[in-house]
Formats: C-alpha cells, sequence, structure tokens
C-alpha cells in the first residue's frame, strides 16, 4: 500500500506537496495475487482525504492546537485496499510475499517556535522536515494481527534519526466497521532527541527559565493508538481515531517538555477519505 499521512502537527498543506510529488514517481504497484483484465491493468483506485487533528502544538507542549493535512493511497484496480493505521507513513511495498512487505517509507516532523508557546523564547526553532527511510511490517494473522516498524532520516536541518514500532489488531464489527488497536514505542537517536528536547548553555542564558540539558538517544515514548473506519460507500469512508503517547527518558526530563509541557500526549483526528478510479 502506498498510503500517506502526516502524522506530524502543524504542517501546512503545502508543506506537503514536496512528499506527495516525490512519491507519485512511484506509481507502478507490485504485482498481486488477484488477477485483472487488460482494462483493469490501466485503471487505478486513488484515494485522497482530509484530516482534522486535535493535539499538542509541538512534541511536549501542553498546550493543543488545530491542525490539518491530506492523504492519499493509490492502488491498482482489483488489489485490495487492505487494513493500515491512521498513524503510517507514506510507504511503498517492494517486497511483497507470504504477509511480509517492505519498502522506502517517507514522512513529514513538525516545527517548534516561540509562536507556539511564548515560553520557548531564547530557545532555537525546530523548522519542519521530510524524513525518508524504509519500512518492514509483518502479518502473523492475516488480516487481523500486524507489526510494523518504520525508521527514518530527516533528510535536512540536520534533525536526526526516528524510529516507530507499532502492533495492531484490526477487528471488523459489522460489514462497514472496523475497529483498530495497539501499542506503540517510539525511538529517536542522540541527533534527534537533542534537537528537539536539548537546551545548550547559549539557549539557556537566553531564555533566563531553563538550566542546560543534554537530551540523549534512546526511547522517546510509548504508547496506544485506536482507530474505527466506517466504509459509508465503495466511494466513501470516515476515520475517527485517538493516539495517545508518554514521553519517558530524557524526552520527559528535558525542561521543555518538565517545566513548560507535559509528558501526556494526546491526538484526536477525524479523516474523510473518497476514493476514485483513474485510467493512466
Amino acid at each position: 500500500m502506498r498510503r500517506f499521512y502526516a502524522t506530524s502537527m502543524n504542517v501546512g498543506i503545502a508543506a506537503m506537496v514536496p512528499v506527495l510529488t516525490v512519491f507519485a514517481a512511484f506509481s507502478s504497484s507490485p504485482a498481486t495475487a488477484q488477477e485483472t483484465t487488460p482494462a483493469q491493468s490501466k485503471q487505478w483506485i486513488v484515494t485522497l482525504g482530509g484530516t482534522a487533528e486535535y493535539g499538542p502544538s509541538y512534541e511536549g507542549s501542553k498546550h493543543y492546537s488545530f491542525s490539518g493535512m491530506p492523504s492519499f493511497d493509490i492502488r491498482r484496480m482489483g488489489e485490495p485496499a487492505g487494513y493500515s493505521a491512521p498513524d503510517d507513513n507514506i510507504d511503498y511495498s517492494l517486497l511483497d510475499m507470504d504477509g511480509f512487505e517492505a519498502g522506502p517509507v517517507a514522512g513529514l516532523r513538525s516545527g517548534r517556535s516561540a509562536f507556539d508557546d511564548h515560553d520557548l523564547e531564547g530557545l532555537r526553532r525546530v523548522h519542519w522536515t521530510i524524513d525518508a527511510g524504509a519500512f518492514a511490517q509483518y502479518w502473523p494473522v492475516e488480516d487481523r494481527l500486524r507489526l510494523r516498524g518504520e525508521m527514518r532520516q530527516a533528510l535536512w536541518d540536520g534533525d536526526g534519526l526516528a524510529a516507530d514500532f507499532a502492533v495492531d489488531w484490526f477487528q471488523p464489527v459489522s460489514e462497514d466497521v472496523v475497529i483498530s488497536a495497539g501499542p506503540r514505542m517510539s525511538f529517536g537517536n542522540s541527533t534527534f532527541m537533542q534537537k528537539n528536547f536539548g537546551v545548550s548553555q547559549g539557549e539557556a542564558a537566553s531564555n533566563g527559565r531553563v538550566s542546560a540539558f543534554d537530551a540523549d538517544g534512546g526511547l522517546k515514548s510509548v504508547g496506544l493508538m485506536v482507530a474505527a473506519t466506517y466504509t459509508i460507500s465503495p466511494a466513501w469512508s470516515v476515520i475517527a481515531y485517538d493516539r495517545f503517547d508518554r514521553l519517558t527518558g530524557d524526552a520527559a526530563n528535558s525542561p521543555i517538555t518538565s517545566q513548560f509541557g507535559s509528558e501526556n500526549q494526546n491526538i484526536l483526528g477525524l479523516t474523510i477519505n473518497r476514493s476514485f478510479a483513474v485510467g493512466f
């Protein structure tokens, strides 16, 4: 599945155009076991969506705000849509066999500035960035239990390496409704952690309310994602979700979190999707 979902908060739609543009080049889908007619092989199912979220203004913040973002998926006519979680980033399966999938993945990382919280005055601004890397997932129980991991490196601004691991159980409760839930774990290397949670001597002096803090790499957060998908018709679907994360280690001990923000991070989201056939 090639699905785009921006989990980063407060990233404008214009900022996501480069990601969609890059992955448009990968619009050819790997072959599937399901046979298609010659006419179907030239057609694709494109799903476009819009998401509204209410969550922390930046990672570690205690202030909440609304944000909006698009989502995107494309598959061959006749290829099953499959299940995915709202916090999956855009991916492309280069390897798909016996319940195992792997390939490239890309996403967006949100930024942070004093505009989000006046307590951040004097601290470095963290710019939004695109990250890219690889994903792998395995279905121990077909169409029910999924294990997934992503590892992504920032493409600019020296924002470091991030890794996310998820387990999801997908449970149909009717022909139209599927509920999914599962735990989450997120990691960051020392560059990522220092950029987002560290405070230099100069920043501490400029801010005047925090001490210098060196953030080491490691476990950043643990959490839980719950989602419900309602298929209104073959063309329309709605997804409601709630993701809760608890910051840990240096992400929680950072003065950015402990003095200005909160260890508890919760995101509520609602996505509306529209699917249609396109011929190429």
